[in-house]
């Protein structure tokens, strides 16, 4: 696998967390990995690990940019901080991927400015990996791009294609546009600009489709704005957490609640695997000219080891140069149609 960059003083419990996760991720998956952070704090946190595993390495940075600053100011001042020169690795080659559980609006701003976009892309998205009936679906936009304009939905709609055949390892993937309803006459204004740009495009475009069927299938990405997207997000979040409360408490009241708690603990365990952020490691920036996973500050050591793992998988099958090339065919397209209109007139 491709090598990837770690933010290793990013996040709430960095760098415990974020070292304990890049060990996990080398031992388990066989990740080759570079930390990026204070050299001396991250030798001291890998010493406990002893003996280290051959794929790690340091890479120094002198700051670090903290949860709680705004990300613009931060990015200015602080040049050497760690989710800033884990991106120079991946602009410079040296690393094909990045991962951040630290301050998300910096990790954004640095992958913008670091990496840039990829050439005919005018604004990045986040994509999330939804747990759904069939094999999941992406969703995105979930929070990158608020003002949108339908050319962005029509890129959101190319780049969840490709994630979703590399992550999700769907062939074909069904793309949908989020719609109060499934009638090609319905919408605001937006997405009913956005429906003919993404119709004339190489994605199997399945049309407008309602919020439910993020959860039920029969498609595979949803495209929305980051305003629509963000809500739907911690709306999710919201009820996944009360679901859970609610069906805990009930469980113990009364010994017929406990002994089914019992008995259900073994399928609970098995939902709750695949419904935790966990499992998937964090969210997706995407647009940017490489693979670059944002993991939530509260990470915990597994939840780093699989974002390391998403970063190179992705990284590996090639995401970016297949994005690359879906962009340079739209390109191509959106000339011969200029074409084609100027001979007809």
């Amino acid at each position: 696998m491709k090598r990837v960059a770690l933010d290793a003083m990013g996040g709430d419990h960095a760098p415990e967390a974020t070292v304990a996760g890049a060990v996990l991720a080398t031992r388990k998956f066989g990740l080759s990995l570079l930390l990026t952070g204070d050299r001396d704090r991250l030798t001291a946190e890998l010493e406990k690990y002893a003996p280290v595993p051959e794929g790690i390495a340091i890479v120094h940075a002198g700051t670090v940019i903290d949860m709680h600053e705004s990300p613009g100011p931060a990015l200015l001042r602080k040049r050497d901080a760690s989710v800033v020169v884990a991106m120079e690795l991946v602009r410079e080659g040296d690393a094909a991927a990045v991962v951040s559980v630290g301050n998300s609006g910096a990790a954004m701003g640095a992958a913008t400015l670091r990496l840039g976009l990829i050439p005919g892309l005018e604004r990045p998205a986040i994509a999330m990996a939804m747990p759904s009936r069939e094999k999941g679906a992406m969703l995105l936009d979930v929070g990158a791009t608020v003002d949108t304009r339908p050319e962005h939905l029509r890129d959101f709609a190319l780049i969840g294609s490709v994630y979703a055949r590399c992550l999700l390892h769907i062939e074909n993937p069904r793309v949908g546009l989020l719609n109060i309803g499934a009638e090609e006459s319905k919408g605001n204004a937006l997405v009913k600009l956005a429906y003919p740009l993404i119709k004339q495009t190489s994605v199997n475009f399945v049309g407008h489709v309602e919020g439910e069927q993020i959860a039920l299938g029969g498609v595979d990405v949803v495209v929305c704005d980051g305003f629509v997207g963000n809500a739907i997000l911690k709306a999710i979040e919201g009820y996944g957490e009360l679901f859970w409360t609610m069906f805990k408490d009930a469980l113990r009241v009364g010994v017929r609640g406990r002994l089914g708690g019992w008995l259900l603990r073994p399928a609970l365990r098995s939902v709750a695997a695949k419904l935790d952020y966990v499992t998937y490691g964090g969210a997706l920036l995407v647009g940017v000219n490489g693979v670059c996973v944002i993991g939530h500050g509260r990470s915990s050591p597994d939840a780093v080891a699989n974002a390391l793992r998403v970063a190179a998988e992705l990284a590996d099958q090639g995401v970016v140069e297949q994005l690359t090339a879906s962009f340079e065919q739209l390109d191509n397209h959106v000339v011969q149609a200029a074409v084609g209109q100027e001979l007809q007139q």
